[in-house]
């Protein structure tokens, strides 16, 4: 079974993000694999252990973001691939992402695909589907637990605190929710095999591709971090005074009354 995880490099969740000239701030900030992929690699060993085949890990950036390929190859994928871009777009979007990954695999024997459910920088969820359409395979969003069996596929999804059951076939993209498993961390023998195993660098000319044919199709006009919350007012007196006060600033400074 041929299988190909999508990785995204993000900010660690702890990173105290920053924003100079109307950009955000990467000087210092540590980066790690988008939590949701996690879940989508871990499912990928799994389904490879138990049907046999091949983990490849996909990711899209600059050479910084072998680091990222690198800990999914420790984790136990088999192969991974850089498609850099760094030298060649200045500006990305999910139509951009999706289509260059869509033609790295038009020509490969593609049977399942996994991606995180949202990247937690983005938080789009739309790179996944839109490969899956770009590649006119069948998906499914927010998995929560997956069987194969031959080409059929069994699925339980997430949907808004309920889940409902689907039954598909392969090829097939899916998208990993929390709860689908618990990923593994790294070991000390996966980190020395991972130095080892095969990952691939790409650039756009290598799958012919020009820059016109990947140009965001949406612009970043302003980035800037929400304003700081005003602190709490503690309101004295006695019960009545206190209710009167709060009925007053509801009305005439919040004014949501």
């Amino acid at each position: 079974m041929n299988i190909y995880v999508l990785v995204k490099r993000t900010f660690d969740t702890e990173e105290k993000i920053t924003v100079s000239n109307g950009k955000i701030s990467e000087d210092g900030a540590e980066f790690i694999i988008n939590p949701y992929d996690e879940y989508a690699i871990e499912e990928a060993i799994q389904v490879r252990d138990a049907n046999d085949g091949e983990v490849t890990v996909i990711t899209i950036g600059g050479e910084d973001a072998e680091k990222q390929l690198r800990t999914a190859l420790a984790m136990g994928a088999d192969k991974a691939v850089l498609i850099d871009t760094e030298d060649d777009l200045d500006e990305m979007d999910e139509f951009t992402s999706a289509k260059i990954i869509a033609e790295y695999l038009k020509d490969k024997e593609v049977d399942l695909i996994l991606a995180g459910n949202v990247a937690i920088d983005g938080g789009s969820g739309q790179v996944g589907p839109r490969v899956a359409e770009l590649l006119g395979i069948n998906y499914v969003t927010t998995i929560t637990n997956l069987e194969i069996s031959g080409t059929s596929v069994k699925i339980i999804r997430d949907v808004e605190g309920d889940s409902e059951t689907i039954e598909t076939s392969l090829p097939l993209l899916v998208t990993a929710q929390q709860g689908l498993n618990e990923p593994r961390y790294p070991s000390l023998p996966g980190i020395m095999k991972a130095k080892k195993k095969p990952l691939e660098k790409l650039e756009l000319d290598d799958l012919d591709l020009e820059e016109d044919d990947v140009e965001a199709k949406t612009q970043t006009i302003e980035i800037y971090l929400p304003p700081q919350k005003a602190a709490g007012r503690i309101l004295e007196g006695d019960i009545a005074n206190q209710v009167n006060e709060l009925v007053n600033l509801l009305k005439n400074e919040a004014k949501v009354i």
